[in-house]
């Protein structure tokens, strides 16, 4: 593809961008690990900060359960489960279940980062759900696999495709057995409603097994996505290796969350980190519980696979929602075909119900219009004018806008 002088110089911005961004970053680790240290004063860190995905449900007084899922590539999963909640805490069985899927970048603690009341997968357990909790290959708790080492390139040569073909069928299934029921509700957010769109259109004994399909903050084509990382697709997928390599994409260690999230518990400090939040999915921070930041953060970007970067820059190229493309011959290999194959949203046959943004700036509204049409179990949708990619997790009006009406929606849907 050849660029035109304006697109080049389009690009280059973008990146500088990113490394100005990337400068603010490591300047907010810096401070962050001498606060830590003691050596600067003022600027409490929030005690969750500190606390790993687990400790954090936990520390609400939540029981936590931990189980590792064997995909049938390798990966071994850890998935979480919060069996009952603090109100409704019987451990009576069967109780309905349900399996919250988080988005790009984040975890499964993207779901109960906010306070127990405000919460989707506390208000969930203490509505008296079964709730379990996926982490996608590649995060820190999913960085494991029967043969391969995170170290070698070969664990990360996977993308959402692999998630949808692979990752969703084992962890739903792996539930499905340990609580002998035959269905489940299933949530997901962002990256999370790509792979189960994927999932269920293409695999339709997956797609008897779920009761619902609630999307947050659906995406299945990124074609009209105003993030400023959208202008890195017209770049080559060699130049996104040669600009984050070809393994992990943002490492996440402990050093850079713990940093992270002192230098974001100071006062002065916390727009630079919410602007950094909202790089990627839009503005409205006036819907951000500001005093929660430090937490947000120390538990966010999570990590994933270049290939998986290089994927979602190759959805907003094409606008389409297809496979991941290894180019000419490469697509003989693993397609059978020249071109990477679409996925056809219209063959999915499971009830849907959509919550988005008008704000949204990777599930704006002309993604989708254009994805309603093709969902034939559309049972429900409401779009939130003022809400961005975030306010699906965190917003401070999500509880009463949002989760109640969803836990309304489960109970109507037995």
């Amino acid at each position: 593809m050849t660029l035109s002088g304006s697109e080049i110089s389009a690009v280059l911005f973008q990146i500088d961008r990113m490394k100005m961004c990337s400068t603010l970053l490591l300047m907010g680790m810096l401070y962050g690990s001498m606060l830590v240290q003691g050596h600067i004063l003022g600027g409490k860190v929030d005690t969750e900060a500190s606390l790993n995905a687990k400790e954090l449900i936990q520390y609400w007084q939540y029981p936590c359960e931990v189980y590792d899922v064997v995909t049938e590539d390798g990966y071994i999963l850890t998935m979480f489960r919060i069996p009952h909640g603090r109100i409704n805490n019987t451990t009576e069985s069967p109780k309905p279940v349900v399996f919250l899927q988080h988005g790009l970048l984040v975890d499964a603690a993207n779901w109960y980062q906010n306070f127990p009341h405000s919460s989707l997968a506390f208000m969930l357990a203490d509505a008296g759900y079964d709730v379990w909790l996926g982490n996608s290959r590649g995060t820190s708790w999913s960085q494991k696999h029967i043969s391969l080492s995170p170290t070698s390139r070969k664990f990360w040569a996977f993308s959402y495709d692999h998630m949808a073909k692979y990752d969703l069928p084992a962890s739903i299934d792996f539930i499905l057995r340990h609580t002998q029921q035959r269905q489940l509700y299933y949530i997901g957010h962002s990256q999370g409603t790509t792979i189960a769109f994927i999932a269920f259109s293409t695999n339709s004994q997956l797609a008897a097994k779920i009761k619902l399909f609630v999307a947050l903050g659906p995406v299945a084509t990124v074609k009209h996505a105003k993030t400023p990382l959208a202008k890195l697709s017209i770049l080559p997928d060699f130049q996104i290796k040669e600009l984050f390599g070809a393994k992990e994409f943002l490492p996440k260690s402990y050093f850079r969350s713990t940093a992270a999230a002192g230098f974001c518990s100071r006062n002065a400090l916390v727009p630079i980190c919410s602007n950094l939040l909202f790089i990627l999915c839009g503005f409205n921070e006036n819907n951000l519980n500001m005093s929660r930041v430090d937490v947000y953060v120390s538990h966010a970007p999570a990590s994933t696979s270049v290939q998986n970067i290089i994927h979602w820059k190759q959805a907003v190229h094409g606008g389409k929602l297809q496979a991941f493309n290894y180019g000419y011959p490469e697509n003989l290999i693993h397609y059978h075909q020249a071109t990477p194959p679409e996925y056809n949203i219209t063959d999915m046959n499971v009830p849907t119900a959509l919550w988005s943004g008008g704000k949204d700036w990777l599930s704006g509204p002309s993604d989708v219009a254009a994805l309603i049409p093709k969902i034939k179990k559309l049972i429900f949708h409401q779009s939130f004018p003022e809400w961005n990619h975030l306010d699906f997790v965190f917003g401070m009006d999500a509880s009463e806008k949002m989760y109640y009406p969803i836990i309304a929606l489960l109970q109507k849907n037995p």
